[in-house]
């Protein structure tokens, strides 16, 4: 009989919550319709079914509806706002990013700057992290956007996006933020958060893939956006396309739960990284953590196992049921390393070697003791992988 697989990687996506698919299977048969035919009951009640998964998302996140534009997922909602602000902007527009930024955040950029934008990608720190002061120093009367993501994907170092918000709106500039690994792990409350434009993906928060959201605060500050494509005009004439019924409920439902359960699945998951770090530790000499110790996502832990070839570490780490990886799923066909790691100083060598746990809503603590001792074969190549 096969053992069941240990799912260490949900940073990359994570299961649907059975609450969740209940509450959208309705909205696939007899209740789909499109919330823009508005011109009979059905089209009226998916309309309805809508606004309300938008204020109860609004309500999570501590902003008004309105402010809620819907998408197919973070990646679209960065790139909204990166294009939706600089590709209509002066060609001295400048934009600010930093090399940790997930790809979504900077492919767009380099797309802007291929097509003549002043686009500034600044170094981060040894836990991946752009200081408030190296963006102060680059923000001129030209910088038009600057976008810091809240929690990185790879290592899971959090921003201090309040400061650095406060000295953008100092200058008059909009900050956008990707929080996508950020919601249901730390608290988040636009009331509080002063950015601009907040990205997220319902699957990352074991709600369905294919739909997400762009926040666009209605503040003098934030510029209109662009839209990437037209037909139709819906999303207030920001992102064009029938809206997706059963993912935007189950969306709603999912940020509700998410939000609901956020101290207390932090504290459960940050005990239990703690222990798998302390068992890495102790079966395995020399092993390096790359995640922070202190302002980070309680779920992440990314390490680099010393004395072997990465290749060759994951070979057999495929060959296992341990399901984790070596960094972001969106780079996983590129056979670079890790963008992230080698701009926190690691080598090519070493960003190969490591490793990255993403602790989830379902994870035992059996589950972590199999993975240690899983992975502790692979790097001693000691008995058969299980």
């Amino acid at each position: 009989m096969t053992q069941p697989l240990i799912q260490l990687d949900h940073h990359a996506t994570t299961p649907c919550d059975p609450r969740v698919v209940e509450v959208m299977a309705p909205y696939w048969t007899e209740l789909a319709a499109n919330a823009s035919s508005i011109s009979h009951r059905p089209g009226l009640q998916a309309k309805e079914a809508v606004e309300q998964a938008r204020q109860t998302i609004a309500n999570c996140l501590g902003c008004t509806p309105r402010e809620i534009v819907f998408t197919s997922g973070a990646t679209e909602a960065n790139n909204l706002a990166i294009k939706g602000v600089m590709v209509d902007a002066p060609a001295s527009a400048g934009l600010i990013v930093n090399a940790a930024e997930h790809k979504a955040v900077l492919d767009p950029a380099q797309e802007l700057k291929r097509r003549g934008r002043a686009v500034h990608v600044l170094p981060v720190d040894a836990a991946a992290r752009v200081q408030p002061q190296q963006i102060q120093a680059n923000l001129t009367d030209e910088t038009r956007l600057v976008s810091v993501m809240l929690a990185n994907n790879e290592v899971g170092s959090l921003h201090d996006v309040a400061s650095i918000a406060e000295l953008c709106h100092d200058k008059g500039t909009p900050l956008h933020t990707d929080a996508t690994q950020a919601i249901g792990r730390v608290p988040v409350n636009l009331n509080e958060l002063p950015v601009d434009m907040l990205s997220c993906s319902s699957h990352k928060i074991y709600g369905p893939p294919g739909i997400g959201l762009l926040f666009v605060r209605r503040s003098p500050r934030t510029p209109r956006l662009t839209p990437l494509f037209h037909g139709g005009g819906h999303e207030w004439g920001m992102r064009s396309g029938t809206l997706p019924l059963p993912l935007i409920v189950g969306f709603a439902k999912a940020m509700e739960l998410a939000v609901s359960h956020q101290a207390d699945d932090a504290a459960r998951l940050s005990q239990q990284r703690d222990r798998l770090w302390n068992e890495l530790v102790r079966k395995i000499p020399g092993v390096v953590r790359n995640t922070p110790e202190t302002d980070v996502l309680p779920n992440n832990l990314n390490i680099t196992i010393p004395n072997i070839d990465g290749d060759v570490l994951f070979a057999r780490l495929k060959a296992s049921r341990l399901c984790v990886s070596s960094g972001s799923a969106c780079t996983s066909a590129n056979p670079e390393p890790s963008h992230v790691l080698r701009a926190m100083g690691l080598t090519d060598q070493q960003a190969r070697a490591s490793i990255r746990f993403g602790l989830g809503r379902y994870t035992t603590d059996e589950e972590l003791r199999e993975a240690v001792e899983i992975v502790v074969r692979a790097w001693g190549a000691n008995g058969r992988l299980s």
